[in-house]
């Protein structure tokens, strides 16, 4: 008879190695597309708010997809869209007269979503930048180290995939709580002007970035569709200006930012941006914006673009009359 302490160890490796088989042996979730009239309503519905900066009707467009998605977890838009919607609720906490602690949640819904969208679509780049967020942010909420370094390798893998999104989507949340003097912060900075030279095809001028020589270069399809406005994203371009100006300004350099921010009138749109009264306050007062910038401020034109309350409609919202 063989002495337990050998036996033990080999009965778990046993043990093991049969859960790993069972779950490799078990078929993994497939893609399939919802065609009901309930889940074209719930994508419909997210797009019409989401574009129209309708925050508070953000639980009724989670109800419906909540329930198109349980009809049909295997289809890998409803997941993006769920994600990308608790994503949005988090993102522009600061427009609640309350904050509600509960409102951590929402990153971890939105993480459990763009992994659901990944599983069933491996090849998408956009729910991959974004559960690298979601990664990287739980982490941060929750003091969990090893976390942050999954999201920050989930991050790289995105931007390997696809650099014109997702070196921005890397960068945009790290920065609201980093010291300008952190080595993180300085990665993150470095992760913008990175996307910065990927969407203008060379190194720009780190002092004078001026993208008029690159507006030929907007396209419509491919990869680099994400440097420029889209039915999606309708102030991409803008938006995008307004938050390289805000992140140089924390920085301390605010003569660089007012270049960067006077970029976004570039845009052909510019005038119908709902935002732009937010953009051509800080061109007047970058300066002084450093120290607010620097301070996490939560006033929309005392704060980064990320605290402003607009962090996702800057770019996402159709033009209309915002009030400023």
């Amino acid at each position: 008879m063989k002495p337990c302490y050998i036996v033990l160890p080999t009965l778990l490796l046993y043990l093991v190695g049969c859960e790993k088989i069972a779950i490799l042996a078990t078929p993994k979730k497939k893609p399939i597309k919802s065609s009901t009239e309930l889940a074209s309503k719930a994508k419909e519905n997210f797009w019409f708010i989401f574009h129209h900066g309708h925050y508070e009707r953000i639980a009724e467009t989670d109800a419906l997809l909540m329930e198109s998605y349980l009809a049909n977890p295997n289809d890998p838009q409803l997941a993006r869209y769920l994600g990308a919607l608790h994503t949005w609720k988090i993102t522009e906490r600061q427009r609640e007269t309350v904050q509600n602690p509960l409102v951590v949640n929402e990153i971890i819904l939105a993480k459990k979503y763009f992994s659901d969208a990944l599983v069933l679509d491996p090849h998408d780049a956009f729910s991959e930048g974004l559960l690298g967020d979601a990664e990287l942010i739980e982490g941060q909420i929750f003091n969990d180290a090893r976390e942050q370094v999954q999201g920050y390798f989930t991050l790289q893998q995105a931007i390997s995939h696809w650099p014109e999104f997702n070196y921005f989507t890397a960068g945009y949340p790290m920065k609201p709580t980093l010291s300008p003097q952190s080595r993180q912060f300085k990665d993150t900075l470095n992760w913008l002007w990175k996307n910065m030279d990927v969407c203008a095809g060379e190194t720009l001028n780190r002092k004078n970035p001026d993208l008029r020589p690159y507006m030929s270069r907007e396209v419509h399809h491919g990869k680099q569709r994400a440097c420029w406005n889209s039915w999606t994203a309708p102030y991409n371009f803008e938006g995008v200006c307004m938050d390289m100006g805000d992140i140089l300004v924390k920085a301390g350099d605010w003569q660089t930012g007012i270049i960067m921010y006077q970029n976004a009138k570039l845009a052909e749109n510019y005038s119908s941006w709902p935002y732009r009264y937010m953009l051509e306050r800080r061109i007047q007062n970058a300066k002084e914006n450093v120290i607010y910038f620097q301070q996490d401020n939560t006033t929309s034109d005392r704060s980064i673009m990320f605290n402003s309350g607009y962090g996702c409609m800057a770019c996402h919202q159709q033009g209309t009359n915002t009030k400023g």
